[in-house]
């Protein structure tokens, strides 16, 4: 069986998408090949490197990169995991599917953090959150219509 190459799509590059491009290579590496790529790439997060270091996944070599930095991939899937990368997805051509999974920002709900801690945990609750979705992979990619949000 051919492996599904997903490309899974934020603003920044920077946590969610790098944090389920670390998740599907780890989890489901033998039926995907997985990429992450932002519209507007920052920097990657240190705090999603620390939680995904906690479950044994290192994304520490990872770096934030643009979508036309991937060359021409042709991708069967593009996941959007936030909603400004979902209204501003770039075309795909080809049988290129562009599905939406939202999920919250992890820095924005840390920035009234109390403490490292509280803030960590945060990103902890969305990489988990991530994980469910990873594991569903990659099923749920073929069913009709799919689009969900975990953005609150």
């Amino acid at each position: 069986m051919k492996k599904q190459r997903v490309l899974f799509l934020c603003t920044g590059n920077s946590c969610r998408s790098q944090m389920s491009e670390g998740l599907a290579r780890h989890l489901k590496g033998d039926v995907i090949e997985a990429y992450s790529a932002g519209t507007v790439p920052k920097t990657l997060d240190p705090r999603a490197v620390t939680v995904m270091k906690e479950i044994g996944i290192d994304i520490s070599s990872h770096y934030s990169k643009h979508v036309d930095d991937l060359g021409p991939v042709a991708f069967d899937y593009v996941v959007t995991v936030c909603g400004h990368a979902n209204e501003n997805c770039p075309f795909f051509p080809g049988k290129t599917k562009v599905i939406h999974v939202g999920f919250e920002d992890p820095p924005l709900l840390a920035l009234n953090a109390g403490s490292e801690e509280e803030a960590l945990s945060y990103y902890r609750r969305v990489r988990d959150e991530i994980r469910s979705y990873i594991e569903s992979l990659p099923e749920s990619l073929y069913k009709s219509g799919y689009d969900i949000s975990l953005n609150q």
